[in-house]
């Protein structure tokens, strides 16, 4: 039986002012019908070049050099931009990574869903908005949601129009480009399992390219491995996670996290700080207007939550997308002012500050943003960029700014050869560095982490994690880090606090939550973590947390 798309030595690069890049040199892929096969690999390993070049959407300093896609029997490579459109969304549709550039942002969502129907004429206008509000709530968001604008939706709520347009025309194949990266556990859980549904009605197959290598092992029967533009290992995912042959394989499955992985540690003892409150928050309340000019319909983002973080610690906030933790940490560095409630910082109510106290504030509590890309200057280079901050609070002059960007820079392992590079010509993984980077430079007392790794491949990530342990051990750093990968949680936080709906549900020490879970929710956000995260033993790496869980 013919495979319903097939990829064979398939090359692109990529040309500009420098030489040619070679994004991919010989892929090749295997679907069948109803058949999910998950694409897995580093940052740069050419997963996204892949994805656009199977719907014929590379940007124009692509080349294709040669290969074959086939969907269907038919070469798509063959088809010009005419045939192209006909195709795309009916029998093959794209659901990308970042919903931060995919959507218009001034046209409601319902309208963007509605528009996938009409222009493949599958329903006429009245129609296609009560499908819109039906495709919307099966991916997971409110049909209430359907006259949002893009900026009033969280990330992951943003992330969940994108399947609900990909899902419209009903296609034969979906590739799924990181479509969860931004989703809490539940959520992800409950998307995967509708393509999983498709899959099984309506032979829909499924390209799952991901950095997750628990998601692959549960939701995929195949996986193929990417590096450096090749495909190097593929095979049942089963046999291939609990035998892997290439030394890139191993690394990723060594590198990924799991509920069951022990609490990160620096190499030297830490720093020795008073175990006493940093931050006390208490009753903390925001509350939005809804849209139009008098503001009526208010939205509750945050309804009071109260907790404190000591001196070296680390709190963990996670919760689904949409329970308010971008909110909370906008708060904390007051980006954001409160409805209600307070916060205390080393002492002092931060309400009150003022002028030279209040840009003390400022530096001692830093915000790492969760896409570096849109935080970092991209006319700067990575040195301008480390001394920006150190300019802004007046930190030195000249020669010891330099030294101190420097310095940074080798504390979150950065080459001196990217200082002069800009945030385009570095990978996501460099770019989050440049972003702890800038935050460390003036030497605050608590960084607020807001998803700072959900987008990193899973040896990426690991690094980043040592890198966050590193430093709070030599700088004695506190830590707020938000979240929704329980299992990074895990790695890196002492105590933890399950955010819903503007609330904390549940709080304590991260293994008496994780292990004995009292609230309802807590227990519905691990029962949802990916079961099948497999270790290079074959073992089900989740075994011994589930029988920890049963013994107590």
């Amino acid at each position: 039986m013919s495979p319903l798309l097939s990829v064979r030595e398939l090359r692109v690069s990529y040309h500009g002012p420098a030489a040619p890049v070679r994004a991919l040199d010989g892929v090749d892929l295997t679907v069948g019908g109803g058949q999910t096969v998950a694409v897995v690999g580093e940052s740069g390993a050419g997963k996204s070049t892949l994805a656009l070049g199977l719907l014929g959407l590379l940007p124009p300093a692509a080349r294709t050099l040669g290969g074959e896609i086939r969907l269907g029997g038919r070469e798509l490579l063959a088809l010009d931009d005419r045939e192209l459109r006909a195709v795309r969304g009916r029998e093959i549709a794209f659901i990308p990574q970042d919903p931060g550039t995919a959507l218009n942002p001034v046209v409601p969502v319902g309208v963007q869903v509605a528009e996938a129907l009409r222009i493949h004429r599958l329903a006429d206008r009245a129609a296609a908005r009560s499908a819109a509000a039906d495709l919307l709530d099966t991916a997971g968001l409110p049909a209430g949601r359907a006259t949002n604008y893009p900026h009033e939706l969280s990330g992951g709520m943003r992330q969940r129009v994108l399947i609900a347009i990909a899902l419209a025309g009903r296609p034969k194949v979906i590739v799924a480009d990181e479509p969860t990266s931004a989703l809490d556990v539940v959520v992800q859980a409950r998307l995967l399992d509708h393509l999983a549904e498709l899959t099984a009605e309506s032979g829909t197959s499924v390209v799952l390219i991901t950095h997750d290598l628990g998601i692959a092992a549960e939701r995929a029967e195949h996986i193929v491995v990417m590096y450096r533009g090749r495909s190097v290992e593929s095979g049942p995912a089963e046999s291939l996670l609990a035998r892997p042959r290439h030394s890139h394989t191993r690394l990723l499955v060594e590198s990924a996290p799991s509920l069951n992985s022990a609490r990160l540690t620096a190499a030297t003892p830490p720093v020795a700080v008073p175990r006493q409150p940093l931050l006390t928050v208490s009753g903390l309340a925001k509350t939005f207007a809804g849209p139009g000019w008098r503001g009526r319909h208010r939205r509750t983002a945050v309804a009071g939550v109260d907790f404190t973080v000591d001196r070296g610690e680390t709190l963990a906030l996670v919760g689904e997308s949409g329970a308010g933790k971008s909110t909370v940490a906008r708060l904390l560095v007051r980006l954001e002012e409160p409805t209600a409630g307070g916060m205390r910082f080393d002492g002092a109510e931060v309400a009150e500050l003022r002028g030279a106290a209040l840009r003390r504030f400022r530096r001692r509590v830093q915000l790492i943003f969760q896409d570096p890309f849109a935080c970092l200057n991209p006319r700067f280079t990575v040195a301008e960029l480390l001394d920006e901050p150190l300019r802004a609070f007046k930190l030195g002059d000249r020669a010891a700014r330099w030294d101190r960007v420097r310095e940074v820079a080798g504390q979150v392992a950065l080459s001196p050869a990217l200082l002069g590079r800009r945030p385009g010509e570095l990978s996501g993984g460099q770019c989050q560095r440049v972003a702890i980077a800038r935050a460390i430079a003036v030497q605050p007392d608590l960084l607020v982490c807001d998803e700072p790794a959900s987008s990193l491949d899973t040896s990426v990530q690991a690094q980043l994690l040592r890198l966050l342990v590193r430093l709070q051990a030599e700088l004695g750093l506190s830590y707020v880090f938000i979240t929704h990968d329980l299992a990074v949680v895990r790695q890196i936080a002492d105590r933890v606090a399950v955010l819903r709906n503007g609330r904390i549900v549940e709080s304590g020490p991260v293994d008496e939550v994780f292990v004995t879970p009292a609230d309802p929710y807590t227990r519905e956000l691990l029962s949802a973590v990916p079961r099948k995260r497999r270790t290079t033993t074959g073992v089900h790496d989740r075994t011994e947390f589930e029988r920890e869980r049963e013994r107590r």
